[in-house]
């Protein structure tokens, strides 16, 4: 994870610096799964970057709901892939946005200096290595910290609102957990396809979500989204916890319901796998076509480079709930399970 490497990949460095990089940097390191206690900020030696990496001085990282769950290791079942006992990758985060400051030996597309954002190995630090594939050009008029906004989230929003909903001009869609990161970004996605869009969400946000372009909202405490049978043409669901019943009911026949959120479903999985499998069950059955598609987002630059135009001309704009420094990590954490974020968090970084 740290060390230096015997054949210098820092070869190239940003025009004008002279100075060659720190050999250390500030992060937010996780040595365990479970509550804020296991991140504690750390000195530690820059990242090695590979042939195929970009270093990126991190300016801003995004935190969303996944750097939660890698936290406290739950569901388990993704401990499989992050590790059993303690997370492989020890630094935290993984949005970004930030600086070129090095490339490996096979990079093409960038070059020390270029603005870029996307998905890092440990994005809560001042330096970043991240796959050249899962790196995009920054988009024209967002600062770091809206651009640090965007990645997971919006690959999610726009799969599930592009790829697995397919939506397009005129059709009504509905979108659960509709002030959250993914949830502001797929309500605004759906409006740029010229749909009319109802939103889900609590009272105290609903002016926040109709901000956002929503011509309706519904408050999911008191009102029934399902109460209208066959209302929609298509579901986002990201909240992750209405019934798959109530959203086959909200649909029209030949709808679409994609599911993004799992959140209900114990400590194991998460719901994730048994919402999906049931999905597809459900899409077997229905006699009306209606489908259930499941949405995992692609983490790709190619892929971030769809949003870039709706981005640059402000159809799309990610919206900022609150910003911390690295040191405060534990009190964003606690802002992000909250309940009362609108629209995303960010840790801002110094670089060093």
């Amino acid at each position: 994870m740290f060390g230096t490497s015997s054949r210098s990949p820092l070869s190239r460095t940003v025009p004008g610096q002279g100075a060659a990089l720190p050999p250390q940097m500030t992060a937010v390191v996780q040595d365990g799964y479970g509550g804020t206690d296991v991140l504690t900020i750390k000195t530690v030696p820059l990242p090695v970057i590979s042939a195929g990496d970009v270093l990126v001085q991190v300016h801003a990282a995004g935190l969303a709901k996944g750097a939660w769950h890698v936290m406290t290791g739950t569901p388990y079942l993704l401990r499989v892939f992050f590790g059993l006992r303690s997370p492989r990758q020890q630094v935290a985060g993984h949005n970004l946005a930030g600086t070129v400051m090095a490339v490996g030996e096979d990079v093409t597309r960038f070059k020390p200096g270029d603005r870029v954002y996307g998905i890092g190995k440990g994005s809560f630090a001042g330096y970043a290595a991240a796959l050249e594939r899962k790196l995009a050009p920054m988009p024209e008029g967002l600062d770091f910290e809206q651009a640090a906004a965007v990645p997971v989230s919006g690959l999610t929003a726009l799969q599930a609102v592009a790829d697995a909903a397919r939506v397009s001009r005129g059709q009504r869609v509905l979108v659960t957990g509709a002030s959250g990161g993914v949830g502001s970004l797929a309500v605004q996605l759906a409006v740029a396809a010229g749909a009319e869009v109802t939103g889900v969400c609590s009272a105290g946000k609903a002016g926040f979500v109709r901000g956002l372009g929503a011509q309706n909202v519904l408050d999911y405490q008191s009102e029934d989204f399902a109460a209208s049978a066959g209302a929609y043409d298509a579901v986002i669901d990201i909240a992750g916890n209405p019934s798959l019943t109530r959203l086959r009911r909200a649909l029209k026949p030949g709808g679409t319901a994609a599911l993004v959120g799992g959140e209900e479903g114990g400590r194991v999985t998460g719901g994730m796998i048994e919402r999906q499998l049931a999905g597809r069950f459900l899409s077997m059955l229905d006699r009306g076509h209606r489908r259930f598609r499941n949405v995992l987002a692609k983490e790709s630059g190619a892929e971030l480079e769809r949003l870039n135009g709706l981005l640059e001309s402000g159809a799309v704009v990610p919206h900022i709930d609150s910003r911390f420094p690295l040191a405060d990590v534990a009190a964003a954490m606690a802002r992000l399970e909250s309940g009362q974020v609108q629209g995303s968090i960010v840790m801002t970084v110094s670089g060093t």
